[in-house]
C-alpha cells in the first residue's frame, strides 16, 4: 500500500510507527530512431534493461518486405551508407554468428521477417548487452552504439558480417 507524505505525518503524530522504503531505482532505458539512407523515418526501437539483458521493442513501417539481418553495431553514428556505425558490437572479440562454435558477437540478433505491407512490431531480448554505463558490455561506451538493418538475411555463421548485404536502416542508441 502506498502512503502519502501527509498520511505519514498524521500516523507519526498519532504514535504509529511509519517505515519508509526507497523506491527501487528505475531500470535504464534507451531509444533509437530508425531512418533509411535517404533520411526517411522508418521506425523506432525502445530498449529496456532487464535483470537478464536488454529488451528491444522495435516498430517498423516502410521497410522492404522479406528477411533482413538485424544487429547492434559498435559505433553510435549513422551517416549513409551507414558504414560509420562500424562493425557489430563485439566487446568480447567473439566470432560472428549464432552458429559459431566460438560464440557470437554481442550485437548479433535474429533475422527480421518483414511482411508484404512493410510493417513489423517485435520484441527481442539480448542477454549479451547492457544499458548500464561502465559495464564491459554496455551500449553506452565511449563511442556509443547503433541499430542496423541490412538488405539481406544473416546466415548466422559467416565471419564477420553474416553475408547480410548493404546497410539499409540505421538508428543511434540514445538515452
Amino acid at each position: 500500500m502506498r502512503v502519502s507524505p501527509v498520511m505519514c505525518s498524521l500516523l507519526a503524530a498519532a504514535g504509529v510507527a511509519v517505515f519508509s522504503f526507497a523506491a527501487q531505482a528505475q531500470s535504464p532505458t534507451a531509444k533509437a530512431s530508425l531512418k533509411d539512407a535517404t533520411g526517411k523515418d522508418v521506425g523506432n526501437v525502445q530498449l529496456l534493461q532487464t535483470p537478464h539483458g536488454v529488451l528491444l521493442k522495435m516498430s517498423l513501417k516502410g521497410v522492404a518486405p522479406g528477411e533482413h539481418a538485424f544487429h547492434i553495431h559498435a559505433v553510435g553514428k549513422c551517416e549513409a551508407p551507414f558504414t560509420s556505425a562500424g562493425g557489430h558490437f563485439n566487446p568480447a572479440s567473439k566470432k560472428h554468428g549464432m552458429e559459431a562454435a566460438e560464440g557470437s558477437h554481442a550485437g548479433d540478433m535474429p533475422n527480421l521477417y518483414i511482411p508484404a505491407n512493410g510493417e513489423l512490431r517485435i520484441d527481442v531480448a539480448n542477454h549479451m548487452v547492457s544499458l548500464v554505463k561502465g559495464q564491459p558490455n554496455s551500449l553506452f561506451d565511449a563511442d556509443g552504439s547503433s541499430i542496423i538493418i541490412h538488405a539481406g538475411p544473416d546466415d548466422y555463421k559467416t565471419d564477420p558480417t553474416g553475408n547480410a548485404g548493404d546497410r539499409i536502416v540505421c538508428g543511434v542508441i540514445t538515452e
